[in-house]
């Protein structure tokens, strides 16, 4: 029998198949689903930087000093002040509304923990330098085994530079490394003008693990309603095709492990990924058009796959097909169809 335990981020892994992030790893029943179907590891549904803002505006829209007064229950000298102490009243109920939504998560951690057998990683989602070193902290406190920071900044803004955007990444991770002691991994998309600089800059900031590519929302025109809509929301099976490039790329260059998503949905893909140098394989769309069951066929093949080819451990073949231990090294470089061009009359 195969042995697919690997080392992500400092810790144990049964198997390198890991759950990403969505909707599907916010319920603790489907928490008990992947450890019983045998994933190596899960990370929790995101907690949303917009979620926090969210509740924020919605209680300084009706910021009265009565209507405050529930709130700052056990906050009677604020309330008491004379004149009323506004401002400290205001930062309060920014703590208040961010604390709701935290205490909500952190139980959530607490209970997932308690389900799994295997690493729990919860995830920050965040495009900008918020408070998220405080959330970070409690998340840490709360026994997350490692925290994913989802980061996705849309270079759209128009007076920006490329330095001004790519500074936010470094930012957060700069800030919330200060404040816990979990492995912390990055998940992150390709828009930065100097990839391969960025991502080896990144990569060597502190983090254990960058996981390559996010999938970020995007939007659709309906042509008939002239409404813009959702594109497609799951990821297809041909999709991996940027993060193998990259992860290989990477792979023997990186100051931290590299986890690969994005269009994983059989257990081929998987293999892939490693061969190229991924430590570990995060998907959820398969889980979402395919169940529970994909889990188990992935680490099925993935054995059949070994056993094959005579793989006794994971790092047997991990990065076996990187650039550095490939003769032809250009050939992750290559960006045009030059032989298939030559070939068409």
């Amino acid at each position: 029998m195969a042995n697919l335990k690997v080392k992500y981020m400092g810790l144990d892994l049964r198997n390198p198949i890991v759950i990403g992030s969505s909707g599907l790893s916010g319920s603790l029943d489907n928490i008990k689903k992947f450890n019983d179907s045998g994933a190596g590891a899960i990370v929790l549904k995101s907690i949303f930087e917009e979620q926090i803002r969210f509740e924020t505006n919605e209680m300084m829209n009706d910021s009265s000093q009565e209507s405050m007064k529930p709130m700052l229950k056990g906050y009677e000298d604020i309330i008491s002040k004379q004149p009323y102490d506004y401002a400290e009243a205001i930062e309060y109920v920014k703590n208040f509304a961010g604390e709701q939504t935290l205490k909500k998560y952190l139980d959530f951690i607490v209970k997932a923990k308690k389900a799994s057998g295997v690493p729990i990683i919860a995830s920050i989602n965040c495009n900008s330098a918020y408070d998220w070193h405080y959330f970070a902290r409690r998340i840490e406190e709360a026994g997350a085994d490692a925290l994913e920071l989802n980061i996705y900044v849309l270079p759209s803004d128009f007076s920006k530079t490329s330095e001004e955007n790519e500074k936010i990444y470094f930012d957060i991770i700069a800030a919330v490394l200060k404040q816990v002691k979990i492995p912390v991994s990055i998940k992150i998309g390709y828009y930065f003008s100097s990839l391969a600089n960025t991502l080896y800059r990144l990569s060597n900031t502190g983090i254990k693990g960058m996981v390559l590519f996010n999938r970020p929302y995007s939007p659709d025109i309906d042509i008939n309603n002239f409404t813009i809509t959702n594109s497609n929301i799951f990821s297809g099976s041909n999709e991996f095709a940027q993060s193998l490039r990259w992860i290989a790329l990477l792979s023997g260059n990186s100051g931290c492990d590299i986890g690969a998503t994005c269009g994983i949905h059989h257990y081929d893909t998987a293999i892939k990924m490693i061969l190229a140098g991924a430590s570990t394989v995060q998907f959820s769309s398969a889980l979402y058009k395919n169940g529970f069951i994909v889990i188990e066929k992935m680490i099925a093949g993935i054995e059949e796959w070994m056993a094959h080819h005579k793989f006794e451990n994971i790092t047997d073949f991990k990065g076996k097909l990187s650039q550095n231990n490939i003769k032809d090294k250009v050939v992750y470089e290559r960006v045009q169809f030059m032989k298939l061009y030559s070939d068409i009359n």
